[in-house]
Formats: C-alpha cells, structure tokens, sequence
C-alpha cells in the first residue's frame, strides 16, 4: 500500500469489481442507459463495473432500499462475477447498508460515498484536501456503529457493565467531533482570506466558468486564456479553482476563473466544504454555464448545474449558457434541435475553436451593458485621473485645452463615477448610444433566479420525466 495526499493507492493488485444498482423513484431522473454516470464515477475511482441492476419503485424499502427479489438477483451477480463491491445509485441509510452487505456478503456503498472517495483521489491543493476530509467525517460520524461490527459480538451491558467496544466508539465520535470543529474553523479562515483575496482583485471584471462535471470547462479556460491547465476527459478531473488572465479584443483584460464540477445529487457536505472553493464564481460578474451538448443527458445536466447553483445562492447572476461539444455531435441538427430548446445559448466547440471568438464578442457586450459613456475633465498634472479611468474604462480620446486642463472622453462602470470625482475630477455624462455598445443585449442574457426560470422560463420547458 502506498499513501499520497491522503489517498490510499493499490500497487499490482487488481481493481475492483463492482455490481451497481440503482432503484428508479418517481422523482428520479431517468438516463439514457440508466446508470451511465454511476458506471462514469465508478471508472473515475478506478473500479471495474462487471453488473448492473435497476428497479422501479413507488418508495424504497425500509430494510434494504431495493426489493427482495431483485437483492437476490444482485446476491446472484456478485458471488457468480466475484464482485467485491454492490455500488448503489441512491443514498443509503446505515441500517440499509448493513443489511444489504449482510445479505450479498459484499462491500456496499452508495452514491456519496463514492463521490466522496472520488473527491479523495483527486485533491491536490490543501484547501481541497480539508473540504474533503470534512466532507468525509461529517458523512462518517453517522455511520460509526455499522463500522464497527465487533460491537454486535459484546455482552448486554447495563449500569457499570459497558463493554470496551462501546467506550471506543464514544471515544471514536468525540475525536471525530473534534476534528469536525478544527475543520470547520481552517476553512472558515481560508473562506475569509479567499473572499477579501476575490475584493481586492475588483479592478478587474471577472467571469467565472460553472457548469456539470466533464463539460470541458478546463479545456475553454485553455482555449481562452492558453492557461495549459490539466485536462482529463473524467469526471472530477480537478477539484480547485483556477483564475487566469482573459485578453478581450478590445476590452482588455478580466479574470476567467475554473470551478469545481457540478452532478446530480451532489452531496450536501461537499456543497458546505466547498464553500470557499466557490467564492470565485460567488464574486463574478458574469457567469459562463457550461454544457456538454454531446451527452445525451445534456437538459437533466443543465438543470441540475441551476439547482447547485440556486442551492449555494449564486442562480441570480448573470449568465451564458454554453452548448460545448458540439465537434462530437455527428447529426447537427441535434445541435438545431438544443438551440431550439434553448434559443440564447451559444453553441461552440473549445476543442476545435468553432464559435469561440462570437462567445468573446458576446463576453464583450455584456460586460459592457453596465457602462456609461462620459467626459472626464481634470488638471493635466492630475495623473491618478489618467491612470484609473485607463485601467478601469475604455478611453476614446484626449483633448487639452485652456489654463492646463484635460478632458478625457471615455467609457466606465457607473459605480466608478464617484470614485472619479473624489480624485479631484469632474464627470459629465454624454447622451446614450442606443446604437453602439449599449445596444439590447437579451438575446444573449439569462438570469435564471429559480428552477422554474432556468428549465422552463428563459430556457424553454424541461422535458418531462419519467419515473
């Protein structure tokens, strides 16, 4: 066994092999095949999927989650495959877990924990690696007594006559406890570091690039910005955030900002551990949701990324749907029948470069929605005039004229007018240009504030889904 970054790392052994089940509610989102992101999670572990069962169920059962019948075809799979896990695409309660493991004599696990695991594997940056042992311990604390099964072998204890087992796993849950706490507080201290980091760069506009996991955002940032950040055609390939320097054409630089991946489901802990990690988007000013439009589960894709995003309380800002991918989409008119469904999104592909400079363009705009034109009047030695409106706007021209004045005509964000004045200038707007930069921006604009707005008011309705 060898340890690296927390992870534990088989060397020459096998990997594993795995039955997954998934029981299919009426709530449940149906893919096409079923079970195709689990087996997806699964090979991002490094498992070997070698079984699959599903079942339809009005509501799961108590003891087992699956019925009788069909945890006995999954007891037949596993000991006929000799599969070491039975890997459930739902969440299992503890009761549930063990009994199912008692039942097939396999490993059992369910859909958090393997993402969790996944989460493992992949932290790198220690930031990442806290949110994930936090995430792993508030999961853990819970399950504590399915874990250890030695208890069930103790004598009935009563008033004094407590057996050793029971007094570790007290012990086990205040240690655990305690190291939630220290957790908690690191990375409430990285949080506010990261969001007085995110204010201090406010001289810059920043975009942020959101969306499900393996939707290729890694792979834009490098078409964007040549950041040659790591990409990997995985789920989960990287877990921090990236910030890079965006050149705009004729704009200048903003910030262009990576985020951790969303999936359905996500784990509330991972949600609450990753907090900080997500301050970046959090912060933006526009905000880059990016889609596969190659998967055929693309539409349940999108809505899942808006409920994260509604669910860490970020669906408010202003955002582009991007349909990427669509170099691997043999028919084009499923392209035709996306943009369809969703007639402001803009499809492109990062990896061949098709409608990357209309996604720059259109980054440009609406940046720029919030801008006024204006003329800014100063002395000549007033060089802090100068250089803030050329750091912070787009100067048009220059004119000196009488007792040692300048006029700088320009293009700024309102909010910087007053900051302007206070630096000893004066400000006069000019009549807005309907026709010019400040022109009608909505068919590229989506501001979906909740489910409903984001599947079935700006974007189009959802498609009905099955259970």
């Amino acid at each position: 066994m060898k340890r690296r970054n927390g992870t534990t790392i088989r060397l020459g052994r096998e990997p594993e092999k795995a039955v997954l089940v998934g029981v299919i509610l009426p709530t449940t989102t149906v893919e096409d095949p079923p079970l195709a992101e689990l087996a997806g999670l699964a090979d991002a572990a490094g498992i070997d999927v070698v079984g699959q069962v599903t079942q339809r169920r009005l509501a799961p059962d108590a003891a087992t989650f699956i019925g009788r019948g069909k945890l006995e075809d999954v007891k037949k799979l596993v000991r006929s495959l000799r599969a070491d896990l039975v890997i459930f695409d739902n969440d299992l309660s503890p009761a549930q877990g063990r009994n199912i493991e008692k039942e097939v004599g396999a490993r059992v696990l369910d859909r958090t924990q393997l993402i969790l695991d996944i989460f493992a594997r992949r932290a790198q940056t220690y930031e990442a690696q806290l949110a994930v042992e936090l995430a792993q311990l508030e999961y853990t604390l819970p399950r504590l007594k399915r874990m250890w099964t030695h208890l069930e072998r103790q004598t009935k204890g009563g008033v004094g006559l407590r057996g050793p087992g029971e007094k570790q796993l007290e012990m086990d849950r205040r240690l655990i406890a305690h190291r939630i706490h220290e957790l908690r507080s690191e990375l409430q201290v990285i949080h506010r570091r990261r969001q007085r980091e995110v204010i201090a760069r406010k001289q810059f506009k920043t975009v942020s690039l959101v969306g499900y996991t393996n939707a290729g955002k890694s792979t834009l940032m490098n078409a964007l910005t040549h950041a040659n950040v790591y990409v990997e055609d995985a789920l989960f390939a990287t877990l921090d955030t990236r910030t890079r320097r965006w050149q705009l054409p004729g704009w200048g630089p903003v910030l262009l900002s990576d985020t951790v991946g969303f999936i359905r489901d996500l784990p509330h802990h991972l949600i609450a551990s990753f907090k900080a990690t997500l301050e970046e988007a959090r912060q933006a000013d526009l905000l880059l949701h990016v889609a596969d439009g190659s998967n055929p589960a693309v539409l349940q894709q999108i809505s899942s990324a808006y409920r994260v995003l509604e669910e860490i309380g970020i669906e408010g800002k202003d955002t582009i749907l991007v349909i990427n991918k669509i170099d691997r989409i043999a028919d084009r008119r499923r392209v035709d029948t996306l943009l369809e469904r969703y007639p402001q999104a803009l499809p492109i592909s990062a990896q061949t470069g098709e409608g990357l400079a209309q996604l720059t363009q259109m980054v440009s705009e609406l940046l720029a929605r919030k801008f006024i034109e204006v003329d800014v009047e100063t002395t000549v030695d007033n060089a802090r005039v100068a250089v803030f409106v050329k750091t912070h706007g787009e100067v048009f021209s220059q004119r000196y004229h009488h007792e040692n004045r300048l006029t700088i005509r320009c293009r700024l964000p309102e909010e910087y007018l007053s900051r302007i004045e206070r630096l000893g200038a004066s400000v006069h707007r000019r009549r807005h240009n309907s026709s010019g930069q400040e022109r009608d921006l909505a068919y590229a604009l989506l501001q979906p504030r909740t489910e409903r707005e984001a599947t079935g008011g700006l974007l189009g309705d959802a498609p009905e889904e099955t259970g």
